[in-house]
């Protein structure tokens, strides 16, 4: 496993654990819209180092753990930070441009930074399949991810907890984006995974603009 990708497990782990015994420290680094707007921007970074719970935590590595190689593969350690922590700045500004005039929002998690690089992976490698443990058969990896983001539309408008579901949306465009911007010969090359990967953050801006979510 490569040396950043470690690291960045082990501090999400580490920052992670401490929220879960600290609810002190919890409070003060997770995505606060009301603190955001107060001057404490650096909720949009620290939140996404926190979890619900060791279930949250676990998802969201291994899905990292598993996608993450495929862009460190195809590019360097620093293309790969790119595509971390632009998805992960992304979905920070997603959620706050769509919730910004509710100053009780809340939320915590990696996973607009983590599917950022599940949606690069799925781009860099569309032929990839994923083995689900519920499901003896291989799944495309594509529908993977389209079908995680359709259940992050559905918890953005459940809001029964303070997943950072808009995070994943705004994760993916970074992700996509990022992407796209170095290997723009996929527009030619790829363009059926180009177009499919692109409809449900269609769906999302469908919705946003007729105040659906």
């Amino acid at each position: 496993m490569d040396l950043v990708l470690i690291v960045i497990i082990a501090a999400n782990a580490l920052f992670s654990f401490k929220g879960f015994g600290d609810m002190a420290f919890f409070r003060k680094f997770e995505f606060h819209i009301a603190s955001i707007r107060n001057g404490e921007q650096y909720r949009m970074f620290s939140s996404a180092f926190l979890h619900a719970d060791i279930g949250h935590l676990a998802f969201n590595m291994l899905t990292l753990y598993f996608f993450a190689p495929v862009v460190l593969m195809y590019t360097n350690a620093f293309s790969f930070l790119l595509v971390y922590f632009g998805s992960l700045i992304c979905g920070s500004l997603l959620t706050l441009y769509l919730y910004k005039d509710d100053l009780n929002y809340r939320a915590i998690g990696a996973s607009g930074a983590v599917i950022g690089v599940l949606y690069s992976a799925i781009l860099l490698q569309p032929e990839m399949n994923l083995y689900l443990f519920f499901i003896p058969i291989p799944i495309p990896a594509y529908i993977f991810g389209i079908g995680y983001l359709l259940y992050s539309l559905y918890g953005m408008r459940a809001k029964r907890d303070n997943t950072g579901h808009t995070a994943h949306f705004g994760g993916a465009i970074g992700g996509y984006a990022i992407t796209l911007a170095k290997f723009p010969e996929m527009f030619t090359e790829n363009i059926f995974m180009v177009v499919i990967l692109a409809i449900p953050i269609i769906i999302l801006g469908v919705m946003a603009k007729m105040k659906k979510i």
